[in-house]
C-alpha cells in the first residue's frame, strides 16, 4: 500500500497515486482529496522507498509506521509537529526505534515521519504490512 503513496518535494502533505501517463502521475491529496497532475520534474518518492537510518543499517518506513501503530494502538499521535519541541520529538523516536541513528536522522525527519503517521492514521491508509510481489503466472500451454 505504501507504494502508491507519494510525497512530493514542494508540496504538503502526501498523494495517492491513481494513475501514470506518459509525462506525468495523476495523484490526489490526503489532506482534501483534490487531483492534480505531478510532472517529471517533480521530486516525487513513494513511501515504499523510504528507509530510517538505524545503528544497523536502515530500516523500512513501513517497519517504523507499523511500530508506531502498534505502539499508539492505530490512534493518532497526540502531539502538534510543528509546535512539538526537539526534545520531545527525539524522546518519541527513541521510543518506537531505539536504535535510531541518532547523528543522521535530523529533527525535521522526525516531525515528518509523524505528521505522515498522524495523516496515513486519518485517512485509513493505515496497512503498514509488506506487499507480496506479484509473480507472473506461468504459462502451461506449450
Amino acid at each position: 500500500m505504501l507504494k502508491k503513496i507519494l510525497s512530493i518535494s514542494g508540496k504538503p502533505g502526501l498523494y495517492k497515486l491513481l494513475s501514470q501517463g506518459k509525462n506525468m502521475l495523476i495523484v490526489e491529496s490526503l489532506i482534501d482529496g483534490k487531483r492534480m497532475p505531478s510532472y517529471n520534474q517533480d521530486r516525487v518518492v513513494s513511501l515504499g522507498e523510504i528507509a530510517i537510518y538505524t545503528d544497523e543499517g536502515e530500516k523500512p518506513l513501513r517497519e517504523v509506521l507499523a511500530l508506531m501503530k502498534e505502539k499508539y494502538s492505530g490512534a493518532p499521535v497526540d502531539m502538534d509537529v510543528k509546535k512539538a519541541d526537539d526534545e520531545a520529538l527525539k524522546t518519541l523516536m527513541a521510543d518506537i526505534l531505539p536504535s535510531y541513528d541518532r547523528d543522521r536522522v535530523r529533527v525535521s525527519d522526525m516531525r515528518k515521519l509523524v505528521a505522515w503517521y498522524n495523516l496515513l492514521v486519518k485517512t485509513g491508509n493505515d496497512d503498514f504490512t509488506e506487499e507480496e510481489a506479484k509473480k507472473p503466472e506461468e504459462d502451461t500451454k506449450k
